[in-house]
Formats: C-alpha cells, sequence, structure tokens
C-alpha cells in the first residue's frame, strides 16, 4: 500500500509541475494584438523571443489584407475586417523580419510591412 501512495504522490506532482510551467509559459508570452489597415500593420515591429511559441491575433479595420513567412513559419493567411486570426508559430533563429502583406490590397501595399524582431 505504501508503494502505491508513493507513486500516486509523484504522479501527482509530475501533474502539478507540467501545469505549472503551461500556466507560466502563456503568462510570459502573452498573445499579440495587430490590426491590419490600409496600408500598415498596428503596431508595425514587435519583439518575440526565440524557439518558444507565439501567437499573434490579427484582424483588419479596413480591406482584406494577409500575413506569410516562410522564415517564420507563419503559413498564408488572410486577414478579414471584424474577424479575428489567430496565428501561432515558433520563430528557430533570432534576427530581423521584415514581413510583407501578403494580399494586394490597393495602392500603399508594396509599403505595407510588420517588423518582427526575434531575440535570442
Amino acid at each position: 500500500m505504501h508503494i502505491a501512495f508513493r507513486k500516486t504522490v509523484w504522479l501527482v506532482a509530475i501533474a502539478v509541475t507540467a501545469l505549472i510551467a503551461s500556466v507560466a509559459t502563456a503568462m510570459a508570452h502573452p498573445t499579440i494584438d495587430i490590426v491590419a489597415s490600409n496600408w500598415k500593420f498596428t503596431p508595425a515591429k514587435i519583439s518575440i523571443p526565440v524557439n518558444e511559441p507565439t501567437t499573434l491575433r490579427v484582424t483588419s479595420s479596413s480591406g482584406v489584407h494577409g500575413l506569410q513567412s516562410d522564415e517564420l513559419g507563419i503559413a498564408q493567411t488572410t486577414i478579414t475586417p471584424d474577424k479575428f486570426q489567430l496565428i501561432t508559430f515558433t520563430p528557430k533563429k533570432a534576427g530581423t523580419y521584415v514581413v510583407h502583406c501578403s494580399v494586394v490590397c490597393g495602392p500603399g501595399h508594396p509599403d505595407m510591412t510588420l517588423t518582427i524582431e526575434v531575440t535570442p
């Protein structure tokens, strides 16, 4: 009986440790809100840690826009007005990445960028 009790205590301790670690990670890296509009992202620059999952919550205040970055592992995502899209990715390499709007959105489209600084 004593061995079964110790195994149960050990399993509970592992579960609690895993729960605390996941909560700490979620608190350390909150979701980043980004709004696309004609012809900018707000904020225009964000900073995130390397090798840690990051979630962007994106929407548009005007027009249809998009984000995609093979370097960062961001799949093509279409951003539409009044709807939120969640983009979760884990950057593998530190550096500064300039991500262009991936949907042609009008005359200011070529200058519409989001700068993502990935820190060590």
